[in-house]
Parts: structure tokens; sequence; C-alpha cells
């Protein structure tokens, strides 16, 4: 049997205390890594890929579900979590292990089994983003966007938003001059943002409305949008239609 090789995060030392004693008592598991928050937690799994990351949801700064968020639908996990009726019933909707706090060293092994079993039959990933929406308790737009750049986290707020083009497999989140790239849908994008603030103008562009300086005809039933720093997005009709809603 090979040997799993697991990150613990949790921001409570006494939690992480109980998970490391769980897991030094399996000669088949070994601790790569111990993260007290979510920003170093995207920088071990960056640096040591485990195998395995035993993930707690509720923790400051960023929660377990942005840190899965930014991982990526590759990195399997097993959640640990105090009672939560959101969290659970989307944990076992979507069929990803967790461990309910207290949770006792036999039920520990037993996820461990689990992870194992889907280690071996190398079963598929789950959908990343449909655990994040459904475990979430329902809550306003989002006032932040969180991207990761190999082992680092950039925090965007949504303010600074100009634009969001899809490219590929991807989305490109324009500020302030720069880019970001996350491996994201323009339309989940879409569904996180103040829909009075960000409209979808284009099928490859979701535009903030506080950056638009004028919208010009182009051609029959063709619009340009023209920013303020002088970026010129194309408006479809149907976008030009909802942006006449919120102008």
């Amino acid at each position: 049997m090979s040997v799993l090789r697991i990150v613990i995060v949790d921001d409570e030392a006494l939690a992480r205390a109980v998970v490391r004693e769980y897991a030094s008592a399996d000669p088949d598991v070994e601790i790569i890594a111990e993260c007290g928050n979510g920003f170093d937690a995207v920088k071990a799994v960056a640096e040591h890929k485990p195998d395995l990351v035993l993930l707690d949801v509720q923790m400051p700064k960023l929660d377990g579900f942005e840190v899965l968020e930014l991982l990526g639908r590759d990195q399997p996990v097993v959640f640990i979590t105090a009672y939560d009726q959101y969290a659970l019933r989307a944990f076992e909707v979507h069929a990803v292990d967790y461990l309910l706090k207290p949770f006792s060293a036999e039920r520990f092994q037993e996820a461990m089994a689990r992870a194992r079993e889907r280690q071996r039959a190398k079963a598929a990933s789950p959908d990343v983003a449909a655990i994040v929406r459904d475990a979430r308790p329902k809550s306003g737009p989002a006032e932040r966007v969180l991207i990761r750049d190999g082992a680092n986290v950039h925090v965007l707020p949504v303010d600074a938003i100009d634009y969001v083009e899809a490219q590929d497999d991807y989305v490109a989140f324009k500020a302030e001059g720069k880019q970001y790239l996350k491996d994201q849908t323009l339309a989940a994008v879409e569904a996180t943002l103040d829909p009075s603030r960000f409209v979808r103008i284009h099928r490859s562009y979701v535009l903030n409305i506080d950056r638009i300086a004028k919208v010009e005809l182009y051609a029959k039933d063709s619009r340009i949008a023209i920013l303020r720093d002088g970026t010129r997005l194309p408006v479809s009709r149907a976008g030009y239609a909802r942006l006449s809603q919120l102008l």
C-alpha cells in the first residue's frame, strides 16, 4: 500500500493536533505540511502536491470553500467542519467526504480508507464550482475575487474590476491595467457579481458599468462600448438591451 501524503489545514492549533495524533498512528499516512490559514494552504499544496488535503471549512481570511476553489478540481480534499447544514447537505449530494467535529480516530481512518480507494480507482474529481455554490449559505454578491498564481493568491476587490473576458477555458479579469487569469467560466463569474453593476454585454465580456465613457453604433445591430481608459469592447444586440436597462 502506498503512503498517503497529506496536508492538514485548520486555523485552530488544537484541531490540527487532533488530526496529527490520528494520522501519526497510521504508518501509511505521512503529514507533509500543516497550515493555520488558507493562504499557507495554497502555497503548501503548490509546493508539495499532496495526495490529500484535510481542510477546515470555518477559517478567517480564506475559508475552506475559497481554498478549494483556488486549489482546483484535481486536488482531493476531505473537509473538516463543525455542524453546517448547507455544507453537510452539499458534501453528501456531491459525494465529498467530510469529518464532522468532534470526530473519532475510527472515523478518521474511515476517511483515509475512502481517500485511498478513490486514489486507486482514479475516480473522477467532483465539480468544485458546484460544491462551492451549494455548500455556502446563500449570501449577496461577491465583494472580492480570489485568483491563484502558482503558490500566490491575488485578492481582487470587485470595485477594481474593469471587465471580465472569456479566453478559451479561462476568464481574464482586467483591473487597474493588469490581467489576472482564472480557470472558470464567464457564466460562473457573472453569477457571483452584482447584476446592478456588472452586465454581460457580449458572449465574451462582462463589464463594470462604472467604467463606461460612451456606447457608439458600430454597424447594424452592433455597438462598441468605449471605456474611460479608451478600451473598446464589442456590444451585442442582446448585450445592449441588458446594458440599456442599467444606464
